[in-house]
């Protein structure tokens, strides 16, 4: 009986690890104190760390100064993907929104992300981006838009 139950717990282990699973990088991004009419753009790195794709099928922010953007695209394992959020800094103040992102992750279908931050007039400047860090940004995109190219290439495959 005991070979029994170990044998569905070992069972039931396997079942859960082989699946889908959604990661952050952070689940909080904190704009600081931002001049009004910066830039709101921030991104989130999502990564697959499951072993079949994930599928991110709807984001929704909780309010409407806030706007999501993501692709439908499978995320395969081990990849990254990335949420596009932006803020209205038009609106002078502190905030903390709430971004909802839902999956097919078994265990995590819904996952709340959060920005925060400050828009102030006398907020200081904000410092540019050294080269080394534009490289590095590009650098991102670039792999995040491959990796899109390459899911949508295997979604369409099947």
């Amino acid at each position: 009986m005991k070979t029994l139950f170990a044998g569905i717990a070992l069972l039931g282990t396997f079942a859960l690890a082989s699946a889908q699973t959604i990661t952050f990088d952070k689940t909080t991004f904190d704009y600081g104190t931002i001049k009004p009419n910066s830039d709101g753009t921030r991104f989130f790195t999502v990564k697959n760390t499951g072993d079949k794709p994930l599928i991110l099928s709807n984001v929704k922010a909780s309010c409407g100064c806030t706007t999501p953007e993501f692709k439908q695209d499978p995320i395969m394992p081990g990849k990254t993907a990335q949420i596009k959020v932006g803020y209205n800094t038009a609106i002078n103040g502190g905030f903390n929104k709430m971004i909802e992102v839902f999956s097919n992750d078994p265990a995590n279908s819904r996952t709340v992300i959060y920005i925060k931050g400050t828009v102030d007039a006398n907020a200081p400047d904000p410092k540019p981006l050294t080269p080394e860090e534009q490289k590095a940004a590009a650098k991102a995109q670039k792999a995040a838009d491959k990796a899109a190219k390459k899911a949508a290439k295997i979604a369409a495959k099947k």
